[in-house]
């Protein structure tokens, strides 16, 4: 089928055929009917497939013929999860309308807010929000939602996934029953079916493949490989693709930071993105990222699904994500219109129920492949998870086997050993002097001791004890050591 079959305007087909733009995608063949004639949809599909065509391409053509917004309204708003996806729908909006009389804007947080306020004082026909800025627009009167005609709730999963849906809710209910509501999403948890059951009016259902399978020109492969090792891993995957793009995916904001800082140390020019950033520095990112400058993008969930950059070849899990199907989303960042790419996960030891997980989700194991060489992967040798260090003792011993850690170097400063001003010689032991931390605080005798296993389950010597007893006798005072005497005898 091509886009002249489904009953687009022919300034919105001019404008297809000058980006050439022919053939729709399943989504688009199914959805854009159905929006054409006014019915609220679910349309069920993965990251990548066009969904964004899926929604614009039909409300264009019914906004043509229409009046303008008054001021301070809009006619349709299209909700989404982070200010990447907004901005990325924006410039499809822009792209596809570039023939028609239209006006649109961005409200994302990040951003100053006045800029926002002064292009919603007009009136605007398709406003694209994040939920938490569209509600301080709101509630500072620079926009009503009374006049919408279409609601758009993109990626209504990972919306869920961030928290915004008591916000998703209360907007809904600012917008006039009459609106024709849209809803698209990769999966379909139950909170995102009860949301459409009560706020979709007889919704017809689009889904183009199962929400819980991968894309199939990503090939996957997982690396069995402790925590301490995945830097090492990393660095060395990505010197293996010289002049390729690769994002990797951590789960927090701090271990983004680290990653990119460890990659830019080894020379490996890196950047990171995630909520605490801000604009302008998600932005500059992403720009040299696209322009190839920057070829490794660190991301965190929150922040990558508004990625849409053609050419990654490679993503690598870092992290395995805690929902499953957040793995779907991840890949989905690879093998893009057409392309095929390659997915590799770091699975540490204690990610291996995480890792059962995504293969019950997608009802396959995935490949194991070994790590780079000079990186320690015998990570499935050990059922326990007591896995050796990467760096053993000089008698290969690992934690808490062999001599006490504090008796490693001769006047390293271990528990019991001197400090200047404690009137206590190196290497006395028992109950530790009164120390400070680093902070200026006392030290904690309560800690565990430092030559404790790292499971915290080994008890500290008891050597160190008996001879403070044997040092403290032979400090005695002689009276003192008549009376100790008589007592024991």
């Amino acid at each position: 089928m091509l886009f002249s079959q489904l009953g687009l305007s022919k300034a919105l087909l001019d404008t297809l055929d000058q980006l050439h733009l022919t053939t729709p995608t399943p989504i688009q063949v199914q959805a854009i009917p159905l929006v054409l004639e006014g019915r609220d949809v679910i349309g069920l599909a993965q990251t990548g497939t066009g969904k964004t065509a899926a929604f614009s391409l039909p409300i264009l053509h019914r906004l043509a013929p229409g009046k303008r917004a008054a001021p301070k309204k809009a006619r349709v708003l299209i909700l989404s999860p982070t200010r990447e996806l907004s901005a990325q729908i924006a410039k499809s909006v822009k792209d596809y309308g570039r023939k028609l009389n239209m006006s649109s804007t961005v409200v994302v947080g990040g951003v100053s807010i006045r800029p926002q306020i002064k292009a919603l004082a007009s009136g605007v026909d398709i406003l694209i929000a994040t939920p938490g800025r569209l509600m301080d627009l709101i509630e500072q009167r620079a926009v009503s939602l009374n006049e919408i005609e279409v609601v758009v709730l993109d990626e209504a999963d990972q919306m869920l996934d961030i928290g915004f849906m008591p916000a998703i809710k209360r907007l809904l209910a600012m917008t006039p029953n009459s609106r024709q509501t849209l809803l698209f999403s990769a999966t379909m948890p139950k909170e995102i079916r009860e949301l459409s059951a009560r706020h979709l009016k007889n919704p017809a259902e689009v889904s183009v493949i199962p929400a819980k399978k991968t894309a199939d020109r990503v090939e996957h492969t997982v690396m069995h490989i402790q925590t301490p090792s995945k830097m090492g891993a990393l660095a060395s995957l990505i010197r293996g693709r010289p002049g390729e793009r690769v994002i990797v995916f951590t789960r927090t904001k701090r271990g983004a930071d680290k990653a990119a800082k460890r990659l830019e140390a080894d020379g490996i020019n890196a950047a990171a993105i995630h909520g605490n950033k801000s604009q302008g520095q998600r932005e500059r990112a992403l720009a040299g990222f696209r322009a190839g400058t920057v070829p490794v993008l660190i991301a965190t969930d929150i922040a990558a699904r508004g990625i849409d950059v053609p050419g990654v070849s490679l993503v690598v899990n870092y992290e395995l994500p805690n929902v499953p199907e957040v793995y779907v989303h991840r890949i989905g960042r690879t093998a893009r219109a057409g392309a095929e790419g390659t997915a590799v996960t770091f699975c540490a030891p204690d990610e291996r129920s995480l890792l059962r997980d995504i293969e019950k989700m997608l009802k396959v194991a995935i490949p194991v492949e070994n790590a780079p060489e000079g990186t320690y992967s015998d990570a499935l040798a050990d059922p326990d998870g007591d896995f050796a260090p990467i760096k053993r003792g000089p008698r290969g011993q690992r934690p808490g086997q062999g001599r006490p850690q504090s008796a490693g170097k001769p006047g390293a400063n271990k528990q019991g050993a001197g400090k200047p001003g404690t009137g206590r010689k190196a290497g006395q032991g028992g109950r530790p002097a009164q120390t400070e931390a680093a902070d200026g605080k006392p030290a904690n005798r309560h800690q565990p001791a430092a030559n404790a296993n790292r499971n915290g389950d080994q008890p500290a010597a008891t050597k160190p004890r008996r001879r403070r007893r044997r040092n403290g006798e032979r400090n005695q005072r002689p009276d003192q050591g008549g009376n100790r005497t008589a007592a024991q005898g």
